[in-house]
């Protein structure tokens, strides 16, 4: 895998039984479980991950949410820049047989962890339907996030206009954006969004409704919704 790039996914829930039923029900995807973490697969391929909500971030009342992850090539590095560029480390683990981890939140305290192992692949894809296809960050100012990840991660950082930027590794290859949303239409957190591709929208739309998912934004070609939390935030995309 390259290094600092987004390579996965998985959703924090308080209710891992309900959030499985409504993912099944939207992508098709089987859930395999081992230590009380769920792996969702499409045709035995890996996509993403799920586990329930640790008890010390239900006291905070923090939401079920889907957390990004990026492949790096030294944990330890990487969260000590961090620490001196105006990161906050909830957590760092080294988990035998899986790989060394860091939950990290930027400046304005959007939440994304890096990894460091050959445990989890690059499950992104770009056409196939019900898979993980791109991740992006939602925050209120660009400006004081942007040197931040400019310094951990070595990105390559270019403002489009007055609210998207896109984002570069060092083979010049477009991973990611950073889209400033005001508080009034993204809420007051700031976050890392996932994106799902999927063959028709208006279908999946549906579905998304009936199952008890909330249609935030409507963009046409993607449109981003909450799931039946009524609070991990995700796109659909056109593939």
């Amino acid at each position: 895998m390259k290094q600092n790039n987004p390579i996965f996914a998985d959703l924090s829930t308080y209710t891992p039984e309900r959030s499985i039923r409504f993912y099944k029900s939207i992508f098709g995807w089987e859930f395999t479980e081992e230590y009380g973490y769920y792996t969702a697969y499409l045709n035995n391929n890996m996509v993403v991950g799920l586990y329930e909500t640790p008890d010390r971030f239900k006291q905070m009342r923090m939401p079920h949410f889907w957390m990004t992850y990026i492949d790096v090539n030294d944990v330890d590095k990487t969260v000590e820049t961090a620490k001196n560029c105006g990161g906050i480390i909830e957590l760092t683990d080294n988990i035998p047989g899986f790989g060394k981890i860091a939950l990290i939140r930027d400046p304005k305290g959007a939440g994304f962890t890096i990894y460091q192992g050959s445990a989890i692949k690059n499950t992104r894809t770009q056409y196939i339907p019900n898979t993980l296809v791109w991740n992006e960050l939602h925050t209120s100012d660009r400006e004081s996030v942007i040197p931040f990840y400019k310094s951990i991660f070595n990105w390559k950082i270019v403002n489009i206009d007055s609210s998207v930027s896109k984002v570069y590794n060092q083979d010049n290859e477009h991973i990611t954006d950073i889209i400033q949303i005001s508080n009034r239409l993204k809420g007051k957190f700031e976050y890392w969004v996932s994106s799902f591709g999927i063959k028709s929208i208006n279908a999946t739309k549906d579905s998304i409704i009936e199952n008890g998912g909330v249609l935030v934004i409507d963009e046409g070609e993607r449109a981003l919704f909450t799931d039946n939390s009524n609070q991990a935030f995700f796109y659909i995309t056109a593939v």
